[in-house]
């Protein structure tokens, strides 16, 4: 079972690696106006959240083993998966998101996107505390 829990501990920290940085892209994407620069940013984030996703799909995958294989309970743990099913929404707008620019269709600012941005991080913290501390 460790070596499940380092899988899945590789596979969230490099999902999340994708989740801080996408929203960074889309910071970045919206203050830009001419097109060769768009069509970068477009390319970056396609490839982008195109590459994490099965990292999350694998962080969820490994994530249940562990609970299926350890039988985890508590309110700690339905804290825990209630704030990974946020992440699961996060990603999937993410994926709306890149297709709205590849759509030339974004309206928001770069100001919603840094707020945007900071969603991760928090859910992170909590996850981690929960995981460590078992309150």
């Amino acid at each position: 079972m460790l070596w499940i829990k380092a899988l899945h501990i590789i596979f969230v920290t490099s999902w999340f690696a994708g989740l801080f940085y996408l929203p960074r892209l889309f910071v970045n994407h919206a203050m830009v106006s001419d097109t060769a620069t768009s069509e970068r940013f477009k390319l970056m984030e396609r490839k982008l959240y195109r590459f994490m996703t099965p990292l999350g799909v694998l962080a969820l995958l490994f994530g249940t083993w562990l609970w299926l294989g350890y039988g985890f309970a508590g309110t700690w743990l339905e804290i825990k998966l209630a704030l990974v099913a946020v992440l699961v929404v996060y990603h999937l707008y993410c994926g709306h998101l890149v297709k709205v620019f590849a759509e030339n269709r974004n309206r928001l600012s770069h100001v919603f996107y840094r707020w945007f941005n900071e969603v991760p991080v928090l859910i992170l913290f909590i996850v981690v505390f929960l995981v460590v501390l078992k309150p």
